[in-house]
């Protein structure tokens, strides 16, 4: 095992949200007048920057303001559905299972974030824990993850960041480190298992893969 650092992704990944997010999408949708998605459709079209997703699925551009404005109705529906998420089956096992050390990278805001690790039994497993310190979410990851690394003091190369998106790739790339794709999040398997990067369909399998790298 070449890395001794493993990132993980909360959303999607560690947290099992994907109904959640896509009920969410879609209370943010029946605001401007536009269709729902299912899961499905969700899977395959979703990325980041979100806003990008939601002018492709409003068949429109949707500026700064607007996005705001969805990202803010999206979090309110978020919020109220998240007392009944679980984690993922096997994320605790997967966690016990990595023999280096760990920490938590999310897209979701970092004030509320922390308590969440709590209350899902997690505190004290990571050594840094970083969400989002900005009023409006939807961006890409990379920079996220360059601070988190920094903040730990971990060289890039030394990591290996297991998420469910392309753009967690793309973030681990961006800092010399490498990917394993869980396919149980919010991104189409397919889409996945096409792109090249390690995929895995456990969370336990993905560590497995990530110890090999």
């Amino acid at each position: 095992m070449t890395a001794k650092h493993l990132v993980w992704d909360w959303n999607g990944t560690l947290l099992d949200d994907l109904h959640l997010v896509v009920s969410s999408t879609n209370t943010a949708f029946t605001s401007v007048g536009a269709r729902n998605v299912d899961a499905d459709e969700h899977r395959r079209t979703f990325r980041r920057p979100v806003a990008e997703f939601y002018a492709e699925m409003l068949g429109r551009a949707v500026d700064d303001e607007e996005f705001g404005r969805l990202d803010r109705i999206f979090h309110d529906a978020y919020r109220l559905g998240l007392t009944d998420i679980s984690l993922a089956a096997d994320a605790m096992a997967a966690i016990k299972t990595w023999p280096g050390t760990q920490s938590l990278l999310s897209m979701w805001f970092h004030s509320e974030l922390i308590p969440a690790v709590e209350t899902y039994g997690l505190a004290g497993l990571f050594a840094r824990i970083d969400g989002l310190r900005t009023e409006v979410g939807g961006d890409m990851k990379a920079g996220h993850l360059a601070r988190h690394l920094e903040g730990l003091g971990v060289e890039g190369s030394q990591v290996v960041l297991i998420g469910d998106s392309l753009d967690d790739a793309y973030a681990a790339e961006s800092v010399g480190g490498r990917a394993v794709l869980y396919t149980g999040g919010f991104t189409d398997p397919d889409r996945l298992r096409t792109s090249g990067y390690p995929v895995a369909d456990t969370l336990v399998g993905a560590v497995t893969t990530a110890m090999s790298l």
